[in-house]
């Protein structure tokens, strides 16, 4: 045992972590239910200032697709001849590959899906696990949501590589000499892109709409100016060329599938993005802005091909006059970097809700913004995700190469997002068995389709967002499955509160004062209070064993966010709810309450932590290699101190040894 200061190693973030245990195959539980207040949590801008930041930050991914993905189904791994017939398909599936995953089932659909005006995986994840009681279906929900969000960091990796790559290659468009350039310059925007984000985005982020509605104007003009080339190509928006296509070369129509749908590569950001902008401004957004404006751009690409086969090296920017393509460069590289901000800023929120729903450990997370609080910046992520982009353009080097690592991460998360749509539309808003069975199968055969395609990839890259997802799943459930396993260690040494009361805590000699002591379990007295007392002796006059719960929804309402029980005998027990995107702050907290025996007075209140030093044992639980691995996390987790904004000279950690 052993008594120290904040300055030694991190505390173990389970023991007194104060942050509810969520476990694999375990919901994290809402015993308050709906907000009562009907808070949805949406922005309250006017719509055309929503819809505006919308076109900057959702769309830039699927924006920047037409960059790559039209010349990737033709020149790609599996090569289509550029001929009416092949031009024709792959143009049709474009097109209804855009009309069926992203408006009817992104837009119409899933964006229903929110959970407290929230979206994404995890969100969704906690949206269903409230109307299910059945513990096994709630088990494989935890593991398809894991899974998708191991998914989106492999995406998060290659977006930013294959976008800013893509767009740079437009130089060889304009003088074949640059060649030897786009290495270097790529890799130095995507150093330039990471250095930046410890800054914030909130100033950055006011130019990304303007960019992106400009790029997409311009994408849309350049796209009509070939269709003037070749009207007749407006006939391929007809789904029967989709279906002659798949006719006349089945096998080669479904390879193809693996580069088509690069088109709708950045789908999920629509309803990851719901809480930033509200489901009807990415409606209005994209309905008007940018499924038109990408729709003429493909238009006008393939009306080029048809008429000069040759341009299928790079018809994005051939498609401009010889005299805008460099500007076209410098363009299309401000659109993939906005691209780009936009999925790193969307790992830095899946790995803040991670940590608050307890499959991750605590990591430092700074807000970067006084009135935004999604603008977070998270170092670890960020430096993580610098080093393997970096790493992944010099191993394939061009975006040619990496769209066939491309695409298995996006087309697997719209399959889960498929499967969990069948949950919502069956159990939680109890659809006519018909209606939800239609839907659910139809884009589950797209998806399906679009998922095993992209499979084909794994030799020729693919293998590296799986490999990807492997490592951010395994840690995810190795992490969560300690959690509840250390848990269950400590609850063996656990004392009832009412017997400890009766047999010691009036019996103990009280000093001035108020100790608050983080307790992870509800029930029972916490290991940190035990060991104090064993070692001084001692207890102060207002004792209060506080817990942190992390509810399934994004934010609490302070109304709801504390309950205090007084035990009697100066101690109180009390609990802080937080939802999944809230902050937790101690400190503030206390100051707002006064149910607890009065008011809390800064410097006469002492922190008491717990730090436990695992000793990885053959015990029942996980295997030893997964101990490990936890015991590695454990750590190096962020300080509790820290993460619950504690103040450093008011608290005491106290350490033992554990066998998981």
């Amino acid at each position: 045992m052993d008594m120290n200061s904040t300055q030694g190693e991190p505390p173990v973030p389970l023991a007194e972590t104060a942050a509810v245990e969520t476990a694999v195959g375990e919901a994290v539980h809402d015993p308050a239910g709906p907000d009562p207040a009907g808070h949805d949590h949406h922005p309250k801008e006017s719509l055309a200032k929503l819809a505006m930041g919308a076109i900057g930050v959702v769309f830039g991914d699927i924006g920047t697709s037409p960059l790559y993905s039209l010349k990737e189904s033709f020149i790609g791994h599996h090569p289509l001849r550029v001929d009416h017939e092949h031009i024709f398909g792959v143009l049709s599936l474009v097109f209804w590959t855009m009309m069926v995953v992203v408006t009817l089932k992104y837009v119409f659909m899933i964006l229903r899906a929110d959970n407290k005006g929230e979206g994404g995986s995890l969100a969704l994840l906690a949206l269903v696990g409230r109307c299910m009681n059945d513990e096994r279906w709630m088990y494989a929900m935890v593991m398809l949501g894991l899974t998708a969000t191991a998914l989106f960091f492999g995406d998060a990796i290659i977006t930013p590589a294959v976008s800013v790559l893509s767009a740079v290659e437009g130089l060889t468009v304009v003088h074949p000499g640059f060649e030897a350039l786009v290495l270097p310059i790529s890799i130095a925007i995507l150093i330039g892109l990471f250095a930046i984000q410890a800054r914030g985005t909130a100033a950055v982020g006011k130019l990304f709409g303007p960019v992106m509605v400009f790029y997409f104007l311009v994408i849309a003009t350049l796209g009509v100016t070939g269709i003037l080339q070749a009207p007749e190509i407006l006939a391929a928006i007809n789904p029967l060329y989709a279906v002659r296509f798949f006719m006349i070369d089945p096998m080669l129509a479904f390879l193809a599938l693996g580069s088509i749908v690069l088109a709708v590569t950045g789908a999920e950001a629509l309803y990851a993005d719901m809480g930033h902008f509200g489901r009807r401004a990415i409606t209005v957004a994209w309905l008007w802005i940018a499924f038109p404006c990408l729709l003429l751009n493909y238009l006008g690409q393939s009306a080029m091909m048809l008429r000069h086969p040759e341009t299928v090296e790079n018809p994005f920017f051939l498609l401009a006059p010889e005299s805008l393509r460099l500007p076209l460069v410098l363009l299309a590289t401000m659109a993939t970097i906005i691209a780009s901000q936009a999925v790193i800023s969307g790992a830095f929120s899946v790995s803040q809700q991670a940590v608050q729903l307890g499959y991750l450990p605590r990591i430092r997370i700074r807000h970067t913004s006084a009135s935004a609080a999604g603008q977070i910046y998270v170092p670890l992520v960020n430096w993580a995700l610098l080093v393997l982009v970096v790493l992944l353009v010099l191993g394939f080097r061009t975006s040619g190469n990496l769209a066939s690592a491309y695409g298995i991460a996006v087309t697997g998360t719209m399959f889960i997002t498929a499967c969990m749509f069948g949950v919502l539309a069956f159990i939680v808003w109890k659809w006519p068995p018909l209606v939800a069975g239609f839907f659910t199968g139809l884009f589950l055969l797209v998806d399906g389709a679009y998922f095993a395609s992209n499979m084909t990839k794994i030799p020729d890259g693919g293998w590296f967002p799986l490999l990807v997802a492997a490592i951010a799943f395994t840690m995810l459930t190795t992490w969560a499955t300690g959690r509840r396993i250390l848990r269950e260690r400590l609850a063996e040494d656990s004392m009832p509160f009412d017997v400890f009361l009766k047999s010691v805590a009036q019996k103990v000699r009280r000093v001035a004062g108020t100790s608050v002591f983080l307790s992870s379990s509800a029930e029972g007295i916490p290991p940190a209070l035990l060991h104090n007392l064993k070692h001084n002796h001692i207890l102060h006059d207002r004792v209060v064993i506080l817990t942190v719960e992390t509810q399934n929804v994004p934010h609490v309402p302070p109304a709801r966010r504390r309950e205090v029980e007084d035990m009697g005998f100066g101690f109180y027990r009390m609990i802080i709810r937080i939802g999944f995107m809230d902050e937790a702050n101690i400190p503030a907290e206390l100051e707002a309450e006064t149910r607890a025996g009065g008011p809390f007075k800064p410097m006469e209140t002492s922190y008491f932590l717990a730090r436990q030093t695992l000793i990885a044992s053959k015990r029942p639980g996980m295997a030893i290699w997964r101990e490990k691995i936890f015991a590695w996390m454990v750590r190096n987790a962020e300080s509790a101190m820290v993460f619950f904004r504690l103040p450093t000279n008011r608290v005491i950690e106290l350490g033992s040894q554990l066998e998981i």
